[in-house]
């Protein structure tokens, strides 16, 4: 797994900042009120630091920028970075100007003067997932990031705070590590190995072989892997920390390639479907940071894992497979093939655990990113009061998630004479038909979020708290509703 900045809290000692390697940071005011360390810093600089907050650049910056100023003279450090940041910020200016100052710094040490700062240990959480960087398969690998050094009034209070939040820092990195990972390197069996070091962590898990699946009768995931020489697995993961309680079901979809089978994807791009295991690295993940932060709750992980390929032995256009519940489906689109593994995958974990409540995550369907781009998650539900939980949590996380609507009349275009439903209903309301077809696989006393994290699991462009690639999206907020929902006092 890819090893985050090690962040270390400490007490604040300014006669030690002259020789303080690496860069050092201290936040100003918007308005340029200097801090007891600033004033420290501005003397030591010979008043470089006043210089700095009364220039037109500083005007310029917004909330969580930082000017830095290279080889300050007065110090040993390589730049000094002015982070211009309220004392009372909110949680996402902290988590900005963390993320900031890890840009800044690359892989070189720093010391961060946050004194009083209200929301130092969110700083931290920013600071260490902004420096993620997957470089397992470069040959220059580059250095691992020196460690940072936050210097507070309070450390041990902040160490505190920043325990949980870290624990989730690193569930975020899991996921990540996952959905960067190539196909030829994350098989079903490996997938299925990195998930059962999760046991070190005190969470059971349990893997259920090709075997087991069908004589559970789990055809429609099954069918999917038919084309594939790496089998296909279901793997469980439960975390034990509330009680006798009926547990939250997380459920993903895990298909490590995915060429659309039969119905093959165009070549241009193709390579991004190492990410269709996107549902089922953000589960793995949360997993990790419940177990890592001792949540105070009962949570069953279950991921679908099985790769799509076009063999001959692969499932065909016209195929009609039974699932687990008993369902039919005539199979129209073999690159509608999530939705088959999330269906048995839902089925089992509703008649073997008896959720509270269940909620599955997939990069579903091109018809999400054409709907909402790269910047939300296209959230379902049968439960107002279980999405509006979810929808608070991932405003709080500041991870993009908006609510679409479903019917009768979107469940009627997957309507077929020849089974009970098909798999696709065509390009209209592609992202909705989907999650008709996955409802239907939903007990009709269960609460559930059907979440498509197609636009927002691996993205273009670097985001605040994450470079171009995997974003880890849905960690943070699953590891908050659990907190805020699900777990005891």
């Amino acid at each position: 797994m890819t090893e985050l900045r090690k962040i270390t809290f400490d007490a604040v000692n300014l006669p030690a900042l002259p020789d303080a390697t690496g860069h050092i940071a201290v936040f100003v005011t918007p308005d340029g009120k200097l801090s007891i360390g600033a004033r420290r810093l501005n003397r030591l600089t010979k008043g470089a630091v006043a210089r700095a907050v009364e220039s037109e650049r500083w005007e310029k910056l917004k909330t969580g920028d930082v000017l830095s100023l290279s080889f300050p003279v007065g110090l040993a450090a390589e730049a000094l970075d002015l982070v211009r940041l309220d004392r009372r910020p909110s949680v996402a200016e902290a988590r900005k100007a963390g993320a900031a100052l890890a840009r800044m710094a690359g892989s070189a040490g720093i010391l961060v003067l946050c004194e009083s700062q209200s929301r130092a240990a969110e700083v931290g959480f920013g600071l260490a997932l902004r420096g993620y960087a997957f470089t397992d398969h470069r040959t220059d690998k580059g250095e691992l990031p020196e460690p940072a050094v936050l210097a507070c009034s309070n450390p041990d209070s902040v160490a505190a705070e920043a325990a949980a939040l870290m624990a989730v820092a690193q569930g975020v990195a899991f996921t990540r590590d996952l959905v960067n990972e190539p196909a030829n390197v994350l098989t079903t069996v490996e997938f299925a190995a990195r998930l059962e070091g999760l046991r070190d962590l005190g969470v059971e898990v349990e893997v259920l072989e090709e075997d087991r699946l069908a004589e559970l009768g789990m055809n429609a995931l099954l069918a999917v892997g038919q084309g594939s020489v790496t089998p296909s697995k279901v793997v469980v993961m439960r975390w034990n920390g509330g009680g006798d309680e009926a547990p939250l079901a997380l459920v993903g979809k895990g298909v490590v390639f995915d060429t659309g089978g039969i119905s093959l994807k165009a070549a241009a791009g193709m390579e991004s479907m190492t990410m269709d295991m996107g549902g089922a690295g953000v589960v793995a993940g949360t997993m990790r940071a419940l177990a890592l932060r001792g949540a105070k709750a009962n949570v069953v992980g279950l991921v679908g894992l099985v790769e799509n390929m076009p063999d001959a032995a692969a499932m065909r256009p016209g195929d009609v497979v039974t699932s687990m519940k008993g369902d039919t489906i005539e199979i129209i689109n073999t690159d509608a093939e999530g939705r088959l593994v999330l269906s048995d995958v839902m089925w089992y974990a509703q008649e073997t655990y008896k959720p509270s409540a269940m909620i599955d995550l997939a990069t579903l369907t091109g018809a999400c990113i054409v709907a909402l781009g790269h910047e939300n998650a296209a959230i379902y539900s049968n439960d107002d009061a279980l999405c509006a939980g979810l929808l608070k949590a991932a405003e709080a996380e500041q991870e993009g998630a908006w609510r679409m609507p479903m019917g009768g009349a979107y469940a009627d275009l997957i309507k077929t004479p020849m089974a009970d439903v098909k798999n696709s209903g065509g390009r209209p309301a592609g992202s909705i038909t989907a999650t008709e077809f996955l409802r239907r696989f939903v007990k009709d006393e269960t609460p559930w979020i059907h979440i498509d994290i197609a636009g927002v699991a691996h993205v273009p462009r670097d985001l605040v708290l994450s470079t171009k690639g995997a974003t880890g999206w849905g960690v943070m907020t699953l590891n908050r509703l659990v907190a805020e929902r699900f777990e005891r006092d």
